[in-house]
C-alpha cells in the first residue's frame, strides 16, 4: 500500500505510529461511516479517528461498530486532526465551520457536503487548503465514484491523502473546474436514485405480465448489474453494445422504439439538467 503523506507532521500511512495522527469527521453519518470503515479496514487505528457529532444516539453508534472517539462539538481535541472530513448537511455547515477553523489552523479540509462552494469553505476557515467532492451512495460498500476539485493551495500530497480516503469507497476522479460538480451531481449524484427508478419501472412490468415481484426485481437488478458489467469492461462505445443486443423487427427493437416515440431519452437529459440546475441553486443558497 502506498502511503499518503498529509502534510510534514501528519501521515494517513495506517503503519504510522504518531501519537498525533488524526482524521476529524465533522458528522457521523452514513457517508463518514462509509468512510471510517473503510479507513479502518485499510488498517487505520480507530484511535486515530476522530468524529465530531451532536446527537448522541449517533456518537454512541459509532463507538460501538469501530471504537473511535466521537464528542458532541468542536474542541482542542481537532489541534492533532491533519484531515478534517465535512460530512454535514450543507444548512449547517456554515456554523460548523465558522466554530471550527481555530482549533485546526492548519490542517485540510474535505467536503463531501453538498452543493457547498470550495470559495465559501475557504472564507468560513480561513484557509484556502480545500478540497471539494461529490461522492454517491454506493460507496457505502465501497462501489461509488468520487468527482474531488482542490482549491490551488492543495499540495500533490494533500491530493493524495484525500485519494487514500476516497479510494476505501470505490473509485474517484479530478475534475480541473468547480462548476463541473454540478454535472457530477446530477449524472452521478444523484444517478443511483434514477437506477432504483428503472428498476422499480422493471419490476412493475414484470408482475404486469406475471411473474412475481420477486422474480422481477431479481431479473431486474442482475440486468443492469451485468449491462453495466459488460459496459465497464468494454472499449467499444455504448451505442455499439446497445446494437449488438437489438435486432431490427425484434423484441429489444420493439422496447427501443416505444421508448424513442415516446422521447425517452431527451425527457431524461431533460431531468438530469434539471438536478444540475438545483445543485447551482443549493450551492447559492447556502454557500452564503
Amino acid at each position: 500500500m502506498t502511503n499518503f503523506e498529509l502534510n510534514e507532521s501528519f501521515s494517513v500511512n495506517p503503519n504510522n505510529n504518531d501519537s498525533n495522527t488524526t482524521i476529524a469527521f465533522f458528522g457521523g453519518g452514513n457517508m463518514a461511516s462509509a468512510m471510517i470503515g473503510g479507513l479502518i479496514k485499510q488498517g487505520m487505528r480507530p484511535s486515530d479517528i476522530l468524529v465530531v457529532e451532536p446527537y448522541e444516539p449517533t456518537r454512541d453508534k459509532l463507538l460501538q461498530d469501530f471504537g473511535i472517539q466521537a464528542i458532541s462539538e468542536p474542541s482542542s481535541l481537532l489541534a492533532k486532526a491533519g484531515l478534517i472530513i465535512w460530512a454535514v448537511k450543507p444548512q449547517v455547515f456554515k456554523e460548523a465551520a465558522q466554530q471550527t477553523g481555530n482549533f485546526a489552523p492548519t490542517a485540510l479540509h474535505f467536503s463531501v457536503a453538498a452543493g457547498i462552494h470550495s470559495s465559501s469553505i475557504a472564507a468560513w476557515l480561513k484557509t484556502e487548503n480545500v478540497v471539494r467532492s461529490m461522492p454517491n451512495t454506493p460507496a457505502l460498500i465501497g462501489k461509488g465514484i468520487t468527482a474531488l476539485f482542490a482549491r490551488t493551495a492543495v499540495t500533490p500530497a494533500g491530493k493524495a491523502s484525500v485519494e487514500h480516503v476516497v479510494a476505501s469507497m470505490g473509485e474517484f476522479l479530478w475534475l480541473n473546474e468547480e462548476s463541473q460538480l454540478d454535472a457530477v451531481t446530477a449524472i452521478s449524484g444523484s444517478g443511483p436514485a434514477y437506477v432504483f427508478y428503472f428498476l422499480e419501472a422493471m419490476t412493475e412490468a414484470a408482475v404486469n405480465m406475471g411473474l412475481s415481484a420477486e422474480q422481477g426485481r431479481r431479473l431486474a437488478i442482475a440486468t443492469f448489474s451485468g449491462a453495466s458489467e459488460l459496459a465497464n469492461r468494454s472499449d467499444e462505445p455504448l451505442e455499439t453494445l446497445r446494437q449488438r443486443v437489438t435486432s431490427k423487427g425484434g423484441t429489444t427493437y420493439a422496447a427501443l422504439m416505444s421508448m424513442e416515440g415516446d422521447d425517452i431519452k431527451s425527457h431524461f437529459i431533460k431531468a438530469m439538467q434539471a438536478a444540475e440546475l438545483r445543485a447551482k441553486e443549493l450551492g447559492d443558497e447556502f454557500g452564503k
